[in-house]
């Protein structure tokens, strides 16, 4: 059995296991600390930051920091918020997001994200993007629109499918998720029922299934009835 170690969480005294993130015991106390590239199942990867919380007075990724002993922890305070509100806002101006039409809408996290955050408008000038929508495939679609770089999909169809569909290709700004075959998506192996092409796999409506788009109507959806984090809150989340 793990040994438990306790800290705190904006003067809360939280317990843990050893070994365990700052987020995973976080949401198993009830507590939500903000995040989009981390998922349940996947390996930490701490790349949108959105997770930062401070440490003992030091920013950490609350998805790739393990717990230890004492360990002082500020997840809500106007610096985070601010500074978690910058990094959405980005996220929304480096690609081409147009909530209104999408068809993830109402259950996307990052949408859902910055609803949590109060955001209005970005502070950021937005970069309007050229990328490709990929249709090739018989029943996925992937719109490079929509992505955010979060590497879920990645993980998941290497982690999870035993497969290596997705990947990153380029670097700094030009970087993109690209997939294993030259003629897109549909010269993958990639299956409509793969873990990496699930719902929850894409934080985002870069991936979608095609066919069944709205089957859910707008307003019924998962974020439309309860904000981002409100069933970790509410303890009813398992560790993500």
């Amino acid at each position: 059995m793990s040994a438990k170690v306790a800290f705190t969480i904006d003067g809360k005294e939280v317990q843990g296991e050893q070994g365990q993130t700052i987020l995973q015991a976080a949401a198993l106390a009830g507590i939500y600390i903000p995040h989009l590239c981390a998922m349940k199942g996947l390996s930490p990867w701490g790349s949108c930051r959105v997770c930062t919380v401070m440490v003992n007075g030091r920013p950490q990724a609350a998805c790739t920091m393990p717990i230890t002993e004492g360990m002082v922890v500020e997840n809500d305070t106007p610096e985070l918020k601010d500074l978690r509100s910058s990094m959405v806002e980005m996220l929304f101006v480096e690609g081409n997001h147009f909530c209104m039409f999408c068809e993830k809408s109402g259950n996307c996290e990052l949408q859902a994200m910055g609803y949590r955050l109060g955001m209005l408008a970005p502070r950021h000038d937005y970069m309007f993007p050229t990328r490709t929508v990929d249709a090739s495939h018989p029943d996925v679609l992937l719109d490079f629109n929509r992505c955010i770089l979060c590497a879920r999909c990645i993980r998941a169809s290497q982690e999870l499918d035993g497969k290596h569909v997705f990947d990153f290709t380029h670097r700094g700004g030009h970087k993109r998720i690209g997939v294993n075959a030259a003629n897109g998506a549909a010269g993958t192996d990639l299956k409509v029922t793969d873990r990496a092409a699930a719902a929850e796999s894409c934080p985002v409506g870069c991936i979608i299934k095609k066919r069944v788009g709205f089957a859910v109507p707008i307003g019924q959806r998962r974020f439309d009835t309860q904000p981002i984090g409100s069933d970790i809150e509410a303890g009813r989340a398992a560790t993500k």
